[in-house]
């Protein structure tokens, strides 16, 4: 299962965590919020689909420096949690996709995501 938020049609959401766990637990008991959708593919299947219309980057802080990375357009980005990603779906995921880092400080998640989304408005990526 995945989310898929659409900042364009996104609506009534602050950036402050508990108004985004609340959104999450309304969807994910099946109630509508706008710019967000409920999918049930798997993730390997979704990172096939995905990998055949866009760039496939793993963030993973042994990865490229990120500003030395040609980054193309709709990337995608996978990322795990303080622990990294299970090794079968790390595996995976680099089937399509190569490492990339943000540096060797290491970062939440929540922070990766901010931080990412800095560098592609600065690089103009879509």
């Amino acid at each position: 299962m995945h989310l898929k938020i659409d900042g364009a049609t996104l609506r009534d959401v602050r950036t402050d965590q508990e108004t985004w766990k609340e959104i999450f637990k309304k969807v994910l008991s099946g109630k509508f919020h706008p710019g967000i959708r409920v999918d049930k593919t798997s993730f390997e299947a979704l990172l096939k689909t995905k990998a055949n219309e866009a760039p496939i980057y793993v963030l993973e802080e042994g990865g490229k420096d990120i500003l030395e990375v040609d980054i193309g357009k709709n990337p995608v980005f996978v990322l795990g949690d303080h622990i990294g990603l299970p090794r079968k779906v790390e595996g995976f995921a680099l089937r399509y996709g190569e490492k990339v880092s943000l540096g060797k400080q290491p970062f939440l998640a929540a922070s990766c995501i901010t931080i990412l989304n800095y560098l592609l408005d600065r690089k103009a990526v879509t």
